[in-house]
């Protein structure tokens, strides 16, 4: 299943889709040239216990490190995601 992003410079999100149809995403907002703020991860039931959502997390933070960016993640799951992956440290804001 391959995760697709979009960025229109003021938000963007990383998702997948199904048949065209967006199945799984996790959305954020530009906060300044060098942070983006995670608000939402959503995963259809279809998906649900395949580890998409974490999935998800990773490409995001995968992009972080490439743009070199800081993310604040206020969606709870994200949040969560970040507190228990020590890796992802580096580029939590």
């Amino acid at each position: 299943m391959a995760i697709q992003h979009k960025d229109n410079g003021e938000k963007g999100k990383f998702y997948v889709a199904v048949a065209g149809k967006t199945e799984a995403e996790i959305t954020y907002v530009w906060s300044g040239e060098k942070r983006i703020i995670i608000d939402h991860t959503g995963v259809s039931e279809a998906l649900k216990g395949q580890s998409i959502g974490k999935q998800l997390v990773h490409a995001a933070v995968a992009f972080a490190r490439e743009k070199q960016l800081k993310i604040l993640p206020l969606c709870p799951f994200a949040r969560a995601v970040f507190e228990k992956t020590p890796d992802y440290q580096d580029v939590l804001f």
